[in-house]
């Protein structure tokens, strides 16, 4: 990439719609406008002056300056650097939404002067640029693709730099610790304040929690960023598909009185409160001679392994059997079950009290899928469950980036390798090698202290015109 090049590109999405716009990006970027945009009282004219005046939409047609074809009755804007996306000179041509104008409209530009913007690089270009750091580049992706209005703010909430302003706390602390350690390393002699193990375990220790603080939003962000990994398992017959139907609020899953009816596993999504969930509804998981069913068992089984998200259902109509037990024996050990006991409405074939001796009941709602008695409960569970206790964000920040949370991981081992030799009081130079690596590994996350290989495999993500 040469960012002395001034390039061009496709910013809305491809496809029909009332608006297309045409970026350009780079010094040549008002010198290109004036080439191909005519604004409208001068349409017509072959000489004539077109003062471009910053920040102000202009009504004009795009004009081929070799042959005076139009292309097509736009509207254009010149924005001075750097107070633009890229902090450079910008400007945008905003078209009817036809691929063939904006395509033309491109042609144009790139005959002119700019040259075809790779993917992500308007974005890479404001990151080299100062006006955004690496974390909040990456946020952009996140803001694009958002699926659900938490998803959305907790990306846009990264954008705004709440991230990066949390980690330049800590790598500020870092600093401090790191400065009095080289002074007490190489001028033992001079007459400075002593570096007390007390003050730096002290400090190494506010840094530990503060990260630690961070990679426990991890898991909450994750699910807010890829879904919530949600399986739906019971006997056959139980009420699974016609549970998966109530959440998506249409008929996806066959529903019969025929036990086995679903065959395969379903996967769906949906929006529940603003969490993205990846619901698979799964086959009756049992003992069976059925080689299609049993296909089908196993398929179950192993979305079992995958999913953060259990809900058990159990047939309150219908004696407690081998069936119920088989299940409850691969859930006995898991922390993530929420029990559903379906068909509340009918008459009850059995206690709750017989539960103790089948499953360690945590949390138990009852429903029913005629009535719809009990999914708002619900709804409200699995909410509890991607915010509640250990994955509460700390101060409003959240960790979507799996780059960030590996970093931050690995910075966190680092602190704790400190902490580990300020408390066997080892030599000051092998506590500076682990504090230095914190704080790189920090900088990793803003791009600070990342290498250009990682760069480029970040805007490589990006669409093209972004």
């Amino acid at each position: 990439m040469n960012r002395e090049d001034t390039i061009a590109a496709i910013a809305t999405a491809p496809g029909e719609g009332g608006i297309g716009i045409v970026r350009i990006s780079g010094e040549s970027a008002e010198t290109i406008l004036r080439s191909v945009f005519v604004p409208m009282k001068h349409r017509g004219e072959t000489e004539y002056i077109y003062n471009v005046e910053n920040r102000k939409l202009t009504y004009g047609v795009v004009r081929d300056p070799k042959t005076g074809a139009e292309v097509d009755e736009v509207l254009a804007v010149f924005m001075k650097g750097p107070k633009t996306y890229t902090a450079e000179d910008v400007a945008e041509i905003h078209c009817h939404g036809s691929m063939v104008s904006l395509q033309k409209t491109l042609e144009l530009v790139l005959e002119n002067g700019a040259r075809l913007a790779e993917p992500g690089e308007f974005t890479k270009r404001a990151f080299l640029n100062g006006r955004i750091d690496l974390s909040q580049a990456e946020a952009v992706i996140d803001v694009i693709r958002a699926r659900t209005e938490d998803s959305y703010k907790a990306a846009l909430g990264q954008l705004s730099g709440r991230l990066s302003e949390q980690i330049g706390q800590i790598r500020e602390r870092l600093v401090d610790a790191l400065v009095e350690l080289t002074v007490n390393i190489d001028y033992p002699d001079e007459d400075i304040e002593v570096m007390t193990y007390e003050k730096l375990e002290g400090q190494m220790e506010a840094v530990r929690e503060k990260i630690f603080e961070l990679t426990e939003t991890g898991h909450t962000g994750r699910i807010l960023r890829e879904g919530l990994n949600t399986v739906i398992v019971g006997k056959p017959n139980v009420g699974k598909s016609s549970l998966m139907n109530r959440l998506l609020r249409e008929t996806r899953s066959i529903v019969t009185e025929i036990p086995g009816t679903t065959r395969d596993t379903i996967q769906e999504q949906l929006n529940i409160g603003g969490i993205l969930l990846n619901i698979t509804d799964t086959a009756g998981i049992r003992t069976t001679g059925d080689l299609v069913e049993k296909i089908g068992v196993e398929k179950s089984l192993e979305s079992l392994k995958r999913a953060d998200l259990v809900l058990f259902l159990l047939d309150l109509s219908r004696p407690l059997d081998e069936e119920d037990r088989l299940i409850a024996a691969e859930l006995r050990d898991r922390e993530d079950v929420i029990l559903l006991i379906n068909k509340s409405d009918e008459e009850p074939c059995w206690r709750e009290e017989e539960l103790e001796s089948l499953f360690p009941v945590r949390e138990i709602i009852r429903t029913s899928m005629v009535s719809g008695e009990g999914l708002r409960e619900l709804e409200e569970k699995i909410r509890e469950k991607v915010y509640g206790g250990r994955t509460k964000p700390a101060e409003n920040v959240l960790v979507t980036n799996v780059r960030h949370l590996h970093l931050l991981k690995k910075a966190l081992s680092s602190a704790e390798d400190a902490l580990n030799l300020i408390r066997r009081k080892e030599p000051l130079e092998f506590i500076e090698i682990d504090v230095n690596e914190t704080w790189r590994l920090l900088g990793e996350i803003t791009g600070d202290t990342v290498q250009e290989d990682i760069i480029n495999e970040v805007f490589a993500r990006f669409c093209l015109g972004k």
